[in-house]
């Protein structure tokens, strides 16, 4: 019995508030059949009252507003209109006081009762907002105005039948009952008002959260200004740089170490190695561009800057001898690594300096890449050196030769490009130490 009961319940919640309403619409329900029942528990005490000081006509009127008002409850759990329920109720809360008012005599003798009518545009004002309400409240004082002509024109005396004394209690009564009433259900209001905020902010917080996950996951994507015009603008991203330095780093015989290792271990070992010149990279100032399977391409001179520079702005050259110095470091950290001389891990790097035109390419797993002949030299250059070896062509090489220590040139003859030099990077001037030994390596 009792489950079926609160199977009973449980269906009769579901037809008043759907699981497709707002947080807002679920409020508006609560509020208006709150509201409801609080009129409903006041007029019945009304009925007793009345009956028991002999008021029998008058005693009717909210017995009527009882019925009436379950009838409506009744059609809206059937139908489910909420908007005719939303009428019919506020109507009933404008109208019944001032019959109520006009069945006993005037103001006084009914002891201000129209003054429940209120609840109908300030219930209105809650449930729907402050301009549905204005056609409400004109009607409320245009009740009022009549029920005062009526007291002005008509009313003689105090009525028969409801003594001074009587008329004081029910002034008290009415007062009192209307101010809880109003109380009530702003509390109410207020109380799930605040809830609806601490909801919405913590749901405010999650797409916070999650925005920044998913511009960190942007940014590790594409460089940071590239990124912020992705957000920007839907039209194709694409630069010309005229001045850029590139740097191809690859493992070398991978795909033949590849086929001794377990998949869980071979990008294991990618995962540490490329990990590793992603901080390097970053170390440098310079943007990693992607991984090719196993070879690494990272570029400087793609900042903002850098495209002054290409518009005849400020000369900012640093980032040559960053590419440098972090091949360097690439090298040292592969030849340092005893867990990849055991695994016969070597790189080979190839640099080159040049103009390049940098954009985005797709619509879904898209990427940011680099174009030019720069780019086809230095990775050109790299198939060219050996292993622990690194390759810079002739721009870089006169670029940075007062910092860094070089041998060459040599000749190397490129699919495209013909012979170009190309010069070993061995260390950087004054480490004659670090020379020495990229040089017997």
């Amino acid at each position: 019995m009792a489950r079926d009961l609160r199977s009973w319940l449980a269906g009769l919640s579901q037809r008043v508030i759907s699981e497709h309403d707002s947080e807002q619409e679920r409020l508006n329900k609560t509020l208006l059949i709150f509201a409801s029942g609080l009129m409903a528990f006041a007029a019945m005490v009304w009925v007793a009252i009345y009956q028991a000081m002999g008021i029998r006509f008058s005693s009717t009127v909210p017995f009527a507003y009882v019925v009436l008002s379950a009838a409506a409850l009744a059609l809206y759990l059937w139908k489910g209109n909420f908007p005719l329920f939303r009428f019919i109720q506020p109507s009933l809360f404008l109208f019944v006081p001032f019959i109520m008012q006009w069945s006993i005599g005037s103001y006084i003798s009914s002891s201000g009762v129209m003054l429940w009518a209120l609840l109908a545009p300030v219930g209105i004002m809650i449930f729907q907002g402050p301009r549905e309400s204005l056609p409400w409240f004109f009607a409320y004082i245009v009740l009022t105005a009549v029920s005062a002509f009526f007291d002005y024109y008509l009313t003689e005396g105090v009525e028969a039948g409801v003594t001074m004394q009587s008329i004081a209690i029910f002034f008290a009564l009415n007062f009192a009952g209307m101010s809880t009433i109003v109380y009530l259900l702003i509390s109410y209001f207020v109380r799930q008002r605040d809830k609806l905020s601490v909801q919405i902010n913590k749901q405010h917080q999650e797409l916070k959260e999650e925005q920044e996950k998913s511009e960190g996951l942007l940014l590790n994507i594409l460089p940071g200004p590239i990124a912020q015009r992705l957000k920007q603008q839907h039209s194709i991203i694409a630069d010309g740089f005229a001045d850029v330095t590139v740097m191809f780093a690859d493992i070398i015989n991978f795909t033949r170490l590849a086929e001794e290792m377990s998949p869980r271990l071979m990008v294991g070992v990618l995962n540490e190695v490329f990990s590793q010149f992603d901080q390097l990279a970053e170390k440098h100032g310079l943007e990693k561009i992607k991984t090719i399977g196993d070879a690494y391409m990272v570029a400087g001179g793609l900042g903002e800057h850098h495209r002054e520079e290409a518009r005849g702005g400020p000369d900012n050259r640093d980032y040559t001898e960053g590419i440098c110095g972090m091949a360097l470091d690439m090298c040292q950290y592969m030849d340092t690594r005893s867990g990849f001389k055991r695994a016969r891990l070597q790189i080979h790097v190839g640099i080159g300096t040049g103009p390049v035109v940098a954009g985005v390419i797709g619509m879904k797993r898209f990427i940011y890449d680099l174009w030019g002949d720069t780019v086809n030299i230095a990775s050109r250059v790299t198939a060219e050196a050996a292993a622990s070896t690194i390759l810079v062509d002739t721009a870089t090489y006169k670029r940075v030769r007062h910092l860094f220590n070089f041998e060459g040139p040599q000749t190397l003859t490129v699919k495209g490009k013909g012979e170009i030099a190309a010069y070993r990077l061995l260390g950087r001037k004054g480490q004659e130490a670090a020379g020495a030994q990229y040089a017997n390596a």
